[in-house]
């Protein structure tokens, strides 16, 4: 029987397309007697289907798992009445019901990839923004207020507890890493507007708590409207990001539109108990079933995954098997015969998978 098991939910638009892609890979470097994937239901095509956009029965799959895969979520058009997206609302309950703390969403300049930032090369784009997830500004979705149609109202929510917990997170991933590209210290660049909002004022004094446990490593600041310009200008100085959920949300795109754009940006969503791995790319519904979509962030977010696994399984053969994949993206972009659309190639999504397949080997 396999050791893990594993959810995969493929979701809506290219969902299903890079999820499947996902697999064969993962099912490429570990074998067949490592990983069982069992597929489940959920997302704004299912909600149009049967008025349920996490079903009892996935979120108890997923509940159950070893971790969670997910190919994308959402449909224009598909709203509840207030107005939001069904789609997005898939992972947000489960983040919240399992409580997914900390996303994570690596910032890396492959080889063969050119940066629309035209000084830096690979290797000088390297680091990670941590968002917490579960609070701030997205912990007032569902509870806003809309006054007479004159008047709107969203609630910032930020505790100690919650931001202690992905500051100590932040803080002990800065801790296994090389540091930034440019000096090589380790460092944590909290990301906020202390400056305005007592909120965030808040935010960096817990972080400055945190930071005194760990004389190992740099804390740094900026504010959240500074470090967009610093992401540009200078990202080789940056190591570990950490920020609150809206903040987080914003930069992470920012972030991988200088590594090549949405297809190259993986991404994990952790808690204590539980991972959901996906790539930060949206549901794509306008290239949906042409084969056309890049499978590379969903592949490297199932990287992601089995790094986490064997992390928390303290399994070595996850982890090489994690660096196997990242290393056979790397290989088959810097080879440049295979190029997804996305980045001004031609490959196809299965073109882009059996090459990769063909790199593990």
């Amino acid at each position: 029987m396999a050791k893990y098991e594993i959810v995969t939910i493929d979701g809506d638009g290219i969902g299903p397309e890079v999820c499947q892609s996902a697999i064969t890979v993962l099912k490429e470097a570990c074998g067949s007697d490592l990983l069982s994937f069992s597929s489940h239901e959920g997302g704004a095509d299912h909600y149009v289907k049967s008025g349920h956009v996490l079903p009892d029965d996935t979120y108890a799959a997923c509940k159950a798992a070893d971790a969670i895969l997910h190919g994308a979520a959402g449909m224009p058009g598909v709203t509840y009445p207030d107005g939001t997206e069904v789609g997005n609302d898939l992972h947000l309950r489960l983040r919240f019901r399992l409580d997914l703390y900390a996303n994570v969403r690596p910032i890396r300049l492959y080889q063969g990839v050119d940066s629309p930032l035209k000084y830096f090369q690979p290797g000088q784009i390297d680091y990670v923004i941590v968002r917490e997830n579960t609070e701030g500004l997205y912990a007032s979705r569902g509870g806003g207020i809309v006054l007479r149609d004159e008047l709107a109202t969203d609630t910032i929510v930020v505790t100690r507890k919650g931001i202690e917990r992905v500051a100590r997170f932040s803080f002990d991933l800065a801790r296994s890493r090389r540091g930034a590209p440019r000096d090589g210290k380790r460092r944590v660049t909290v990301c906020d507007k202390a400056n305005i909002l007592r909120s965030y004022a808040f935010f960096r004094n817990v972080c400055d708590d945190v930071a005194r446990s760990y004389d190992d490593v740099e804390i740094d600041y900026a504010y959240a409207d500074a470090i967009t310009v610093h992401m540009l200008k200078r990202p080789d100085t940056f190591d570990v990001i950490v920020a609150e959920n809206m903040f987080g949300d914003i930069i992470s795109d920012l972030g991988a539109g200088t590594i090549g754009g949405m297809g190259l940006s993986p991404s994990a969503e952790l808690g204590d108990q539980h991972g959901l791995f996906q790539g930060a790319h949206g549901s794509a519904p306008d290239i949906a079933g042409q084969n056309a979509a890049s499978p590379l962030a969903t592949i490297l977010s199932g990287a992601m995954m089995l790094r986490w696994l064997g992390d928390t399984h303290h399994d070595g053969t996850l982890r090489d098997a994690a660096h196997r994949i990242e290393s056979a993206v790397e290989k088959v972009l810097a080879q440049g015969e295979y190029v997804p659309r996305d980045l001004g190639g031609k490959a196809s999504c299965t073109e882009m998978t059996q090459a990769v397949c063909r790199a593990l080997a």
